[in-house]
């Protein structure tokens, strides 16, 4: 079903998830801390994260992104076509669980991918619900972080990329620069020290159950089709 057309046909309060007005909504809420982060040190003044994370407003925008990202099925095979009728089913128990901190991701898929230059990459595909969980909680983090990051970094940021980057490197070299620089850390994700990063994030998220869902995204376990599709396709919906 059309998500634009399921929005008219049946309430979001229909989404056990879409219970409060909340999320993105709340703009008032949120331009304080907003301001209170653009320092880059501060502590999000509020410990109800997820409230905002489960919030109405918040909720239809990450259906609506994940549903545009397209991409292919996790370890239990949902597509993301299925995301809708699963939320209205299940969203209920999702929601307590990201409310109470026991929300607990399921396994990531395996898969290697060809590279451009030759050899192999290998990707991992986290669950259709678990991706939509992880876009619900970017959009309430983004907000609060993305502001206190440098003007010079353009990855993986809204309305920022790699044409910008290359605009940005014509402006200096036309100023009398003569030297461009572009930093890639290989494998960073595959080697970040995960008890550094969340001694970082703790330092500006106060909402502990935020910091414990990030947690177990990143330490979520990885397994390859063979060992985990035929297993989880049926257990790992009612899971969620």
């Amino acid at each position: 079903m059309d998500l634009a057309k399921a929005r008219h046909q049946m309430p979001a309060e229909k989404v056990g998830l879409a219970t409060e007005a909340t999320g993105e909504a709340r703009s008032e809420g949120r331009s304080g801390e907003a301001r209170a982060a653009m320092y880059g040190n501060e502590r999000s003044g509020t410990d109800a994260l997820m409230e905002e994370v489960v919030g109405r407003q918040n909720v239809l925008a990450a259906i609506q992104r994940v549903r545009r990202n397209k991409g292919s099925p996790g370890i239990d095979g949902m597509t993301v076509d299925e995301l809708w009728g699963h939320l209205v089913k299940y969203g209920s128990a999702l929601r307590a669980r990201l409310l109470d901190g026991t929300y607990e991701p399921q396994a990531v898929k395996k898969v290697e991918i060809p590279k451009p230059g030759g050899g192999t990459r290998m990707l991992g595909i986290p669950t259709v619900v678990d991706r939509f969980v992880q876009q619900c909680i970017l959009q309430v983090l983004q907000q609060r972080f993305d502001p206190t990051f440098s003007e010079s970094s353009y990855g993986f940021r809204p309305r920022r990329g790699a044409h910008d980057a290359v605009h940005a490197a014509r402006r200096h070299i036309r100023s009398g620069r003569n030297w461009v620089v572009d930093v890639d850390l290989e494998k960073f994700f595959d080697r970040v020290n995960h008890d550094v990063l969340m001694g970082r994030l703790a330092k500006r998220i106060a909402d502990k159950r935020m910091l414990a869902i990030i947690r177990r995204f990143l330490t979520a376990s990885r397994v390859t089709p063979t060992t985990a599709t035929c297993t989880c396709r049926r257990s790992g919906r009612a899971r969620t």
